[in-house]
């Protein structure tokens, strides 16, 4: 122990620790004296090990001084676990204003934003490189800026010169449908990073999976080379990855691509970042305290000056409330190249089908679907969207239409495979084979189809045409351009070589029908991407959608067949502004069982304006027994709220409080 004020041999022999602590209440930096034999080793931003309340956890030395702010003993750092730097003032500020945003801890964040150690990565990578300020890369000067996959776009050609001059552009981009070739958006994004490197300067892109990741490799291996980049993506193993976050650290590499975690990337002097498909639920991280891609890259754009892009088929209502604040650009394709580009959709049911075929509106595959399969087939591969896997996903009554309901938990029966048994999808229990509660029926009929089911369906009509399978857990990349059947659940669709001849989107109602605030939000996402793998109508490309419910023109129907996601965002928006649901306010989630959100509720210090929504039965996830409320703030107020939930879990940690309370802010979806 060294008391204050005593000779000490270390120039700063003050440390400043953020401690390894889930403890929301321990939510600061603590202070350590360095002994001699650790003042060479102990820099900023290395990880250490302390004592701290009478165990030995981890943490990262943020700084150095020469005072004290305690005025009694301070104990000695116990160890410094490795030399490296790895948390950097510039990613130690952005982790504290995460952490803020989202009244979460600094530790919580700094756990998704720091890989773990692994030491022989840290012998294998070379000494960090210079950190030269930013110039004009000397293996990009030489060649001028490509934008080739940009001309589509009015305002492209001029985001990449922006980008490649050393501004920071913020652009909202929505990518032109590409039949998944690899010189649509993979290249577009590659072409985007190329500029910035033109400047001197590095790049981040996020995308939600390896597949995506890969597609994007692809292109920059094309474009800057496969050395000029790493990958960052947990299948990469912990050595690989921890090394080539190094090579970011360092300085040998300026350039990083990979899945949610790589937001936090340390790119040095960061020009440009990057991200695709805003929408997708794996830009959220599931850890908390729930931070999204989005807001990260965001503020991490706007410390350092860097450009922005957020790019994808469709928009979120979240990007178009920036767009209409200001905060970004609109990069979009003209209407007639639009139409050149998009595949032709048309519903089943309505106009003259419905004239000619009048079962198509409550048929499953109706008679338009049947044709477009076979005509799409002598030209090529087709693809089938569904978006529940299994076999038979859902029973009801033969007669009485009641759906058919475990009797040992209540949960929904389904037929795992062809001539199985029916068994609860919830507990696993074979059905006894009970009447129908309702009317007594004993004969049941399937309501709910999944992928493995419809392919079986379309094997049986077109026999000697090869029907492939795809879907979580049994993922197909890419199938050729010879005629095949594709059936494949949402996220699942695999590449075709030179497009899709046809696609179909079965069973429109079960992502329409479903409970949250960004169903149709969601539905338009997964519909887009599937279409934008099939040919252009030019080339004979054509999407029947299929399975849509009877209310009328619905607004995410009609923005797929006029491929207009600007225009449906937009209305998104404005429907939300009417109502004050976000993004135009900010919201929070506080869940538990119903006598901890009560307690929650009256301890709580909220601004007047804050609005209280509830208790609730919690959604799905919870016991049955929790409930929840949803606190509502208008920008100018949600600074207020965040504070006081960021005071209430710290008031809760520090007297120890029994059961588990839980807060998030920005939840993903209100439905309940």
């Amino acid at each position: 122990m060294t008391e204050r004020g005593e000779e000490s041999g270390p120039t700063l022999p003050v440390a400043r620790v953020v401690v390894d602590t889930p403890l929301a209440h321990l939510d600061r930096p603590f202070e350590y004296t360095v002994p001699a034999e650790l003042d060479e080793a102990a820099r900023p931003g290395v990880r250490v090990r302390v004592r701290f309340a009478g165990k030995t956890v981890d943490g990262f030395l943020l700084e150095r001084t020469a005072e004290a702010e305690h005025r009694g003993r301070l104990a000695p750092l116990l160890k410094v676990v490795s030399p490296e730097p790895v948390l950097t003032p510039e990613l130690a500020r952005l982790c504290r204003e995460v952490a803020d945003h989202y009244a979460g801890t600094l530790a919580d964040v700094l756990r998704l934003a720091i890989p773990p150690r692994h030491a022989t990565a840290e012998r294998t990578v070379p000494p960090a490189a210079d950190d030269r300020p930013p110039g004009v890369d000397d293996a990009a000067r030489a060649t001028p800026v490509d934008d080739s996959a940009w001309r589509a776009y009015p305002a492209g050609p001029a985001f990449l010169r922006h980008l490649a001059a050393g501004a920071g552009p913020a652009a909202a981009w929505l990518a032109l449908p590409d039949a998944g070739s690899d010189d649509g958006w993979p290249l577009a994004l590659a072409q985007a990073v190329a500029a910035t490197r033109r400047s001197g300067r590095g790049a981040v892109v996020v995308l939600p999976d390896h597949r995506d990741v890969d597609r994007l490799g692809a292109a920059l291996d094309r474009v800057l080379g496969p050395e000029a980049y790493v990958r960052l993506t947990a299948d990469q193993g912990p050595q690989r990855r921890y090394a080539d976050w190094l090579k970011v650290l360092r300085g040998h590499v300026h350039v990083a691509i990979g899945s949610r975690s790589a937001a936090f990337a340390p790119v040095r002097h960061p020009g440009l970042v990057a991200w695709w498909d805003d929408g997708d639920d794996l830009h959220q991280e599931p850890r908390s305290p729930y931070p999204h891609v989005r807001e990260v890259l965001r503020r991490r754009a706007a410390a350092s000056g860097a450009g922005l892009l957020v790019g994808g088929f469709t928009r979120t209502p979240q990007v178009q409330h920036w767009l209409e604040r200001g905060w970004v650009r609109e990069v979009v394709a003209a209407a007639p190249t639009v139409r050149e580009r998009a595949p032709r959709v048309v519903v089943a049911g309505e106009g003259a089908a419905a004239r000619s075929d009048p079962a198509a509106a409550v048929a499953r595959i109706p008679t338009l679907a049947w044709r477009t399969v076979k005509d799409g087939l002598s030209r090529g591969p087709v693809l089938v969207q569904v978006p529940r896997r299994g076999y038979l996903v859902g029973l009801s009554c033969q007669e009485c239409r009641t759906p058919v309901r475990c009797p040992a938990c209540g949960g929904p029966l389904q037929v795992p495979a062809p001539g199985a048994a029916p068994v609860c999808a919830w507990c696993g229990e074979t059905d006894d084979g009970r009447p129908c509660r309702r009317c007594g029926a004993a004969a049941r009929r399937s309501t709910v189809v999944g992928e493995r089911r419809t392919a079986e369906e379309i094997g049986r009509a077109f026999q000697g045409v090869p029907v492939r399978t795809s879907r979580a857990g049994h993922l197909v990349a890419r199938v050729g351009p010879e005629p095949a059947v594709v059936v494949a659940t949402p996220g699942a669709e695999p590449l075709a070589d030179g497009g899709y001849a046809a696609a179909l989107l079965l069973d429109g109602w079960a992502l329409l029908d479903r409970a949250g605030l960004d169903a149709g939000v969601e539905t338009v996402r997964r519909w887009a991407a599937a279409a934008a793998l099939t040919r252009p109508a030019p080339e004979g490309g054509t999407v029947v959608l299929v399975g849509v419910p009877p209310h009328g023109h619905l607004r995410p129907v009609e923005a797929l067949v006029r491929w207009a996601p600007g225009w449906f965002a937009a209305g998104e928006l404005a429907e939300r502004a009417e109502l004050r649901l976000p993004p135009v306010c900010r919201t929070a989630r506080v869940g538990g069982a119903p006598e901890l959100v009560e307690e929650a509720l009256a301890e709580l210090e909220l601004p007047s304006d804050v609005t209280v929504l509830g208790p609730l039965p919690a959604g799905s996830g919870g016991s049955g027994e929790e409930v929840q409320v949803l606190l509502r703030a208008t920008d100018d107020v949600a600074p207020g709220l965040v504070r006081a939930l960021q005071a209430l879990r710290a008031a809760r940690s520090a007297r120890k409080a029994e059961g588990v309370l839980r807060v998030q802010l920005d939840p993903p979806d209100l439905g309940v």
